[in-house]
């Protein structure tokens, strides 16, 4: 039996073919051996590379003209400065060296934004592992930058073409490659999702910024936050900056999502022209886990969107779905148009150019009232990835705060 739950209330489990039970069974006993109970100085190991190779702690940052314009002190939490540029090489290099001390040959990932699938390929290049990543062709064409940066890293990048081409049907192909490979590959997943143990397995490896928040906020303030703002995609930075504020009942969690165009939902065409499956998703099963998903009344996966290719996935990691059911974790959206114009202010005010992404979260301060003295915002990636898609989408908008574009024509 294993020691760590395999549930979150009724999300989370293991809803997988009979064939991955093994490569499951295998890499719960790996977890809970060398995550959690730290054999053969695995988590000693995995903090030393974080720290030289990953070039951690991040700073959390006083946002002096954002905290003019709310009202409050706002703190952010730089997981930009990380190498790579987002948050995504805490989980992807634990996972790697995980995989490497279980005598692993292979890793394979998915990748959305590409930022994962940058993160892993350095951290597989970084541990002297062959590494595959699946990418849909929509978001290879508005991620180029981050394909390049894979390549240049000596990963080969695999481009899925089924559905509309982005992360779910990337999962997909990444769980058949490994289904067929188990022996020797080890699948390492971005977000908190898919069959347990991966929710509770990122979740750990990314926990390193609540932990290292908490001890800043109380080092720069004396106490803890009022609130603490994350976007949510699948939900890895989300739970990375959450992990640690969950016990302390005084403290606000928002999970801002992705309100793409609309919150309404085309069962017809099987379209939900948002990414907000907290906000408007219903229990189901996707990707080996139980949780809340964007689906038909019978049971159809509806396609996603958002401005964002980190945020456009059709579920959530089952945690933070149970944390939202239980009233700890409130859930909130921001609409494409809010969050390109997040991008650019902030952009003009901090001197940070954003993610995508983070600038849902950067949005969210914008409308919220309710958020105390002092609040800290995750940066969860910086946004050289998305100036072609931001220049794209911004020359089709009208913008108040957009940067002059006749430049360009």
């Amino acid at each position: 039996m294993s020691d760590a739950p395999a549930k979150f209330g009724e999300y989370g489990g293991q809803y997988v073919p009979e064939v991955l039970m093994p490569a499951i069974e295998e890499l719960t006993d790996a977890y809970e051996r060398y995550v959690l109970d730290n054999e053969d100085g695995f988590m000693d190991d995995f903090r030393a590379r974080l720290r030289d190779f990953g070039g951690r702690p991040t700073p959390l940052q006083h946002a002096a003209q954002l905290s003019e314009r709310y009202g409050t002190d706002v703190y952010l939490k730089r997981e930009d400065l990380v190498h790579g540029g987002a948050h995504k090489l805490n989980n992807a290099l634990g996972q790697v060296l995980l995989a490497k001390y279980m005598g692993k040959e292979r890793i394979v990932a998915e990748t959305g934004a590409g930022q994962h699938g940058t993160a892993t390929a350095m951290a597989a290049a970084h541990l002297g592992m062959d590494c595959e990543v699946y990418m849909g062709r929509r978001d290879i064409t508005r991620q180029r930058p981050n394909v390049f940066r894979m390549r240049i890293n000596g990963s080969a990048v695999n481009p899925v073409d089924v559905g509309r081409g982005t992360l779910k049907e990337a999962i997909n192909e990444t769980m058949r490659d490994w289904a067929t490979n188990v022996e020797d590959t080890h699948y390492v997943i971005g977000s908190v999702v898919g069959p347990h143990p991966f929710p509770r397995m990122v979740r750990d490896f990314q926990s390193v910024i609540s932990e290292e928040a908490r001890e800043q906020i109380r080092e720069k303030t004396g106490g803890l936050p009022d609130s603490v703002v994350a976007c949510a995609g699948g939900g890895s930075n989300t739970m990375g900056a959450f992990h640690n504020f969950v016990p302390d009942e005084n403290v606000s969690l928002y999970a801002v999502e992705a309100g793409g165009s609309s919150l309404d939902v085309d069962e017809e065409a099987g379209v939900a022209p948002n990414s907000a499956s907290l906000s408007t998703g219903s229990v189901g099963v996707l990707h080996g886990a139980c949780t809340r998903l964007l689906q038909s009344r019978d049971g159809q996966i509806l396609e996603s969107h958002s401005i964002s290719s980190g945020l456009d996935y059709a579920g959530v990691g089952p945690e933070l779905a149970y944390l939202v059911d239980s009233g700890r974790v409130t859930p909130v959206t921001v609409p494409d148009d809010a969050a390109l114009e997040a991008f650019h202010r902030f952009s003009q005010e901090e001197g940070v150019i954003p993610a995508l992404e983070t600038a849902h979260a950067i949005a969210y301060l914008e409308t919220a009232d309710d958020l105390g003295d002092s609040v800290i915002v995750n940066v969860s990636g910086r946004g050289d990835k998305d100036l072609e898609s931001v220049l794209e989408e911004t020359a089709q908008r009208d913008l108040a705060n957009a940067p002059e574009m006749g430049v360009f024509e």
